[in-house]
């Protein structure tokens, strides 16, 4: 039998926009890649690869697709990143306008920024939980504001406060910038030793949070297949235990996936994006709070 090509390959019964509570939106962009390319394909290789993903979740007991999940077309523009933000920020504000809870697949990350627009027009008090390997505070970066590495700046601009988790790259600036801002940081090099600071790091949020999480995040050993690795990164369990806590004590409003340059032949690290979608919306949807 076909599988329906949609996130999870699910059938009509749970996958029509109608019921669905949850929204999947691709978004197939990098028009500013600085290292490894590859970030646009990334969004179609999640979704093939969620085909292959178990529907039964063991830690909530119950099927992902139980809420039913919608899953868009690709979002595909050729034009600047600027004009990419606006197109993902009229997009999210369309699905959630119609009180959809909107989960992006990305892409590069600077489309989050049009995404956290849109939340923060509806939820005045959203902050972001930021999980990634690099700050992304740069004031701009290869000639461009709008550049993958600017993206968490651009959010700061919104006065949208946020966390960061995992960080291990950043330059001089972006560092003073996190001293001098009082940015709540959690560093890789600062967390590797337990999971205490998980508690810490969420209770810094608002009740409204939006979930970005760059791939790049986790070590390189589980996700390889990402633009710009950096080894020392978050495991998956880990990874897992910060978003389950994070569900369990504030309201997720929408997250993305954002990164995942797929490398052919390798198909782990797509499955892996995948699962971690399908957790994410486990997490949000089927734990009992």
């Amino acid at each position: 039998m076909e599988v329906p090509d949609n996130f999870l390959g699910i059938e009509e019964e749970y996958s029509n926009y109608k019921n669905a509570k949850v929204v999947v939106l691709p978004v197939a962009y990098e028009g500013t890649a600085t290292y490894g390319k590859g970030a646009s394909k990334g969004p179609k290789a999640i979704i093939e690869a969620s085909k292959q993903v178990e529907l039964y979740d063991s830690e909530t007991g119950r099927n992902a697709y139980d809420i039913g999940i919608f899953t868009l077309g690709e979002l595909k523009t050729k034009e600047t990143s600027e004009k990419m933000i606006e197109a993902v920020y009229l997009a999210v504000k369309k699905e959630i306008s119609s009180n959809k809870f909107v989960a992006m697949l990305g892409g590069e990350h600077s489309i989050t920024a049009g995404a956290v627009k849109a939340f923060k027009e509806k939820f005045p008090d959203l902050s972001v939980l930021h999980i990634d390997a690099h700050a992304d505070l740069r004031e701009e970066y290869e000639g461009s504001k709008y550049n993958h590495a600017c993206v968490m700046m651009r959010i700061f601009e919104m006065k949208v406060p946020f966390v960061q988790v995992g960080i291990r790259s950043l330059c001089d600036e972006e560092a003073e910038f996190i001293r001098n801002k009082k940015i709540k940081t959690f560093f890789a090099h600062d967390i590797h030793a337990g999971r205490k600071w998980i508690g810490d790091a969420i209770s810094s949020l608002s009740k409204n949070v939006y979930i970005t999480f760059d791939v790049d995040c986790l070590d390189p050993s589980i996700m390889p297949a990402t633009g710009t690795p950096e080894p020392g990164g978050l495991g998956w369990y880990d990874a897992l235990e910060l978003l389950k806590t994070a569900a369990g004590s504030k309201n997720i409003v929408g997250f993305d996936i954002v990164e995942l340059a797929p490398i052919k032949g390798l198909h782990f690290p797509d499955f892996t994006a995948a699962k971690l979608a399908s957790k994410i919306i486990g997490y949000c949807f089927l734990n009992l709070r």
